[in-house]
């Protein structure tokens, strides 16, 4: 079996339902990210996916990713790995892409970067190694981290410029998973929200 990458996106906090980049600094999940944590876990154990008996999991080991991963019933399972860590958004850390507008005009993370933070080729090499270790073994993968980073490794696995990423938004509580067609790296589905409607 080819190996896939199941990619989990931390649940809403203040910080994200607000729109500020939130990267190192650890902010908790909102009452509604803690009950889209345990809807996401809910899904994840159900067919076609049975609880991932022999995916090995990881998490950023910021409290939002870390969290989630615990109420989505996979805390005991999961490693904590540095790698899945947000961005490091430097100068740029709780401001509104409106915010960082203001003081520079057209800026786009994806391009531009961003001051005092992590580099466009750090962030590049951080998505390489969970792509890497993804596809190290015969085993299904499961990481709950953060939406710029898990962007990141979404192009990567399709051997695409970060700024790819630019282009594949992401939610909080959102499964996306990354697979394999006609032996290509490719996208199987991406944002997926399903296990948030009622």
């Amino acid at each position: 079996m080819a190996p896939r990458i199941l990619l989990a996106r931390h649940g809403q906090t203040e910080w994200s339902l607000s729109g500020k980049h939130t990267g190192r600094t650890d902010v908790p999940l909102l009452e509604e990210g803690r009950r889209g944590a345990k809807l996401l876990g809910e899904r994840l154990h159900r067919a076609p996916f049975d609880g991932l008996p022999d995916a090995e999991i990881r998490t950023s080991p910021l409290a939002r990713a870390r969290e989630t991963c615990e109420l989505a019933g996979f805390g005991e399972r999961a490693t904590h790995w540095d790698t899945l860590m947000e961005w490091d958004y430097g100068a740029y850390e709780g401001m509104t892409p409106a915010d960082i507008q203001g003081v520079r005009p057209g800026w786009l993370i994806w391009r531009d970067g961003v001051p005092q933070g992590e580099s466009l080729t750090e962030v590049t090499a951080r998505a390489d190694e969970v792509v890497a270790w993804a596809r190290s073994a015969d085993r299904d993968v499961l990481v709950f981290a953060h939406g710029h980073i898990l962007r990141s490794i979404g192009a990567r696995w399709l051997g695409l410029p970060l700024a790819f990423a630019s282009r594949i938004r992401l939610n909080p509580t959102s499964l996306s998973v990354l697979g394999w067609a006609y032996g290509d790296p490719a996208i199987e589905s991406w944002n997926d929200l399903g296990h948030l409607v009622p």
